[in-house]
């Protein structure tokens, strides 16, 4: 079955098929041609025959020595028969077992008797039974030409049996099929070797078309002939090298645009007009991924609301649109332009893009603007309100106008402390802060800067500690002012926060590439929804509790951008009315 459906064997079949039909129409028309033709040739010799044993009879005066002349002329299987007027019979060489039954037919035909009256030849053939008690029947072709003697019209009368021709057919029918036969058998070698031959390079093209359709596009066909077979060839190796060029440079376009897409900040959804997902790169895998936690498991939606309304509404309107959404405490917008196909739009590419930094700054420089004003106004107003009581003679008294002077001092300074303040975190944040490292022993410094506050914890009768496992000698690289800001902030946070009879303990201990500072304290402590916010500018936990303590909310985002300058981190842990722990690490090359 497989020889069949294989291009040899249909072509050896056509083949086979067209010259067995060709053979068939040329074996029928050469047996009707053969047979016909010994049937005209035996039709013409009687004619002949006859024709001259007629003249031999007319030319002898001597009927009896004409017709042994005629007789003479005629060899077997042809019978005689001369007869004249109407029903005289003279002479019958047929000694068969039929020979009566002939006469009386020739005898008694009328078309056959017309030769005596109409002068004309006539020729006719018919069937004759040859063994009555077989009842086998043969052929018999009668010959008839009129005869002139003495007067007397008569005929002469040649008839033979057709069998020795139906021999002569048989014969040739043989020699017709057998040369049939053998051409049949050529041309299925032929026939065979051909299409073989023919069907040998498309095989090779055929293999090396699957071996292409694996990849494998080096792939090439052998040459083997000049002809339109081998401009296949040709045109196949050809394809093939243009194949892999061109799939070298689609390949290295889509990794240039999967680079492209990967690198991107922003997120890339491609989309069919149905709403399918085609392409995504990791950011928008982060935004689906954000989208699918908020989600039920019983939802079936693949995108987001938004971004379906969205997608909608570009392939009605076939312009691009925009919209914001947010998911799990990020802003994002949505920026979705249609892809087109020709002229008509095949899909959309929506572009995810995170906004959240950009709003949590627009958010802080309105906070800073805000707390900045705020912070202001309070010492604005009472220079404002103490300077009009001195210009009107409000304080009558020396002591009164000093203690005004005094309070106005004391309001300037704060500014002036708050707008050095803001100087500072400004110049570390656009990091034009310079740090004056030198070698210093970490244990003494340490301890100098909390025994500075000693005083102030006996005033406000705290108890103030310091704790620590170094050794005496031990060194560290920072800046010492620097770090004495940090320290001098966190321990004095620390005392005006814990309340009389607290403790305040800083230590000091030593980790396997650096150093621990903690300075803790059992104050109030901070609540926990404040807890993430209290590096940021103008922090205050409790806005009524540190009104009077003349802080500006800016000394904890200033330790943490001198600790991050020194390459190291800071770190907070509180429980509301238990106390607070601050923990900065500076490494030893800090």
């Amino acid at each position: 079955m497989r020889l069949w459906r294989s291009v040899v064997g249909k072509l050896w079949l056509t083949i086979l098929l067209l010259v067995s039909f060709v053979l068939f129409i040329l074996t029928i028309l050469l047996l009707e041609f053969f047979q016909n033709y010994h049937v005209n040739e035996v039709e013409k010799e009687l004619t002949n025959t006859a024709e001259k044993v007629a003249r031999i009879i007319e030319n002898h005066k001597d009927l009896n020595l004409g017709m042994e002349l005629g007789k003479e002329i005629i060899d077997e299987p042809v019978n005689i028969m001369i007869s004249l007027e109407q029903d005289e019979s003279l002479y019958s060489n047929d000694s068969s077992s039929n020979q009566y039954n002939i006469r009386e037919y020739i005898l008694n035909d009328k078309q056959l008797q017309s030769v005596k009256s109409d002068g004309k030849t006539v020729k006719k053939e018919l069937e004759f039974s040859s063994d009555f008690s077989s009842n086998r029947y043969e052929n018999i072709i009668i010959i008839g030409t009129p005869l002139k003697v003495n007067e007397k019209d008569g005929a002469v009368y040649l008839y033979q049996s057709l069998g020795v021709i139906k021999d002569t057919t048989r014969q040739t029918t043989k020699l017709i099929l057998l040369a049939a036969g053998i051409a049949i058998i050529l041309t299925t070698i032929f026939a065979f070797f051909l299409s073989t031959r023919i069907t040998a390079p498309l095989r090779k093209m055929r293999e090396a078309a699957f071996e292409v359709a694996k990849g494998k596009f080096d792939t090439k066909v052998p040459i083997l002939t000049k002809d339109e077979i081998g401009e296949l060839a040709t045109g196949f190796n050809q394809m093939g090298r243009q194949l892999k060029f061109h799939i070298n440079a689609l390949s290295q376009e889509k990794e240039q645009l999967s680079s492209i897409l990967s690198s991107m900040a922003d997120g890339v959804i491609t989309f069919n007009r149905d709403g399918t997902i085609l392409i995504t790169n990791p950011p928008a895998d982060r935004f689906l991924q954000h989208w699918y936690y908020e989600q039920s498991e019983a939802t079936e939606e693949a995108i987001p609301t938004t971004v379906k309304e969205l997608l909608q509404s570009v392939v009605v309107t076939e312009m691009e649109q925009t919209d914001e959404l947010s998911l799990q405490g990020r802003s994002y917008v949505v920026i979705v332009s249609p892809l087109y196909n020709n002229n008509t739009i095949r899909g959309a590419v929506a572009v995810v893009r995170d906004m959240t930094e950009e709003r949590r700054l627009d958010k802080l420089r309105k906070d800073f603007i805000a707390n900045v004003s705020h912070e202001l106004r309070t010492p604005i107003s009472m220079l404002q309100g103490y300077s009009e009581a001195i210009v009107d003679d409000i304080a009558e008294s020396e002591e009164e106008k000093k203690e005004i002077a005094r309070i106005i001092y004391d309001e300037s300074l704060r500014m002036g402390r708050l707008v050095n303040d803001l100087l500072d975190l400004a110049r570390m944040e656009a990091e034009q802060i310079t740090l004056n490292k030198d070698v210093v022993t970490v244990m003494p410094f340490t301890e100098r800067v909390t025994n500075k506050f000693i005083g102030l914890a006996k005033e406000k009768k705290v108890n103030i500690y310091f704790e620590t496992n170094v050794g005496i000698n031990r060194e560290i690289l920072m800046d010492p002012d620097r770090i004495e800001q940090v320290l001098t902030n966190l321990i004095d946070n620390a005392l005006r926060h814990t309340p009389q009879g607290g403790e305040v303990t800083v230590s000091l201990s030593e980790s396997n590439d650096g150093y621990l500072f903690n300075v803790k304290d059992t104050g109030s402590g901070i609540p926990d929804e404040d807890l993430p916010f209290v590096f940021e500018r103008f922090y205050k936990a409790d806005k009524a509790r540190t009104r009077g303590k003349s802080g500006t909310g800016l000394g904890l985002a200033i330790a943490k951008n001198i600790i991050d300058s020194h390459k190291g981190h800071i770190q907070v842990q509180s429980k509301l009315d238990q106390g607070t722990t601050f923990t900065f690490f500076l490494p030893y090359q800090a």
